[in-house]
């Protein structure tokens, strides 16, 4: 419906999602994606110049490198464009590793960025869930919990409005 209109649709989603029959659907339908797959030991060897800190005195900021190559699973039907991202923590013996297949036309960078967003929106519904107990549609007709959760979702934003108005961005002083 959102491409109809002449927009342009993005998707987003966990390792849950990595199917090659999701990836096949959404080229098919033209929808630019980016979609965490798990780690193995082909994917490693890609990077595995990565995996290694440089020589010298760590800074105490994590070194961030990322790379992208072109990878193609046993039960994919082509070869698709992955990101790899590597940390380096200070204090930590092995880096953070994550992987992500896409077909963004992004920088590297950029397309970690994308996906990563996926992780704020998941924090909001959690905060939304505890807070204004979104999950409890317990009525049986679909309008009824339609109704409820709507009457949630609008006592989670006056909740934060009051919150903001009482409690004003702090300032601190020294």
């Amino acid at each position: 419906r959102q491409q109809a209109q002449g927009k342009c649709v993005a998707f987003r989603a966990a390792a849950a999602f990595a199917k090659p029959d999701l990836y096949e659907a959404l080229e098919k339908r033209g929808v630019q994606y980016a979609i965490r797959i798990p780690a193995n030991e082909n994917l490693e060897w890609e990077i595995a110049e990565l995996l290694f800190r440089p020589p010298g005195r760590p800074s105490r900021k994590p070194l961030v490198r990322y790379k992208s190559f072109s990878y193609q699973a046993g039960s994919w039907t082509q070869p698709r464009r992955v990101v790899a991202k590597v940390e380096h923590h200070v204090g930590e013996l092995f880096p953070r590793v994550g992987f992500i297949v896409t077909n963004l036309p992004l920088p590297n960078r950029a397309v970690v960025r994308f996906y990563n967003r996926r992780g704020t929106a998941e924090q909001w519904i959690k905060e939304g869930k505890q807070a204004a107990h979104w999950t409890r549609l317990s009525c049986h007709r679909f309008r009824a919990n339609d109704v409820r959760l709507q009457l949630s979702g609008l006592a989670y934003n006056l909740g934060n409005l009051w919150r903001r108005l009482v409690f004003p961005v702090a300032t601190t002083h020294r």
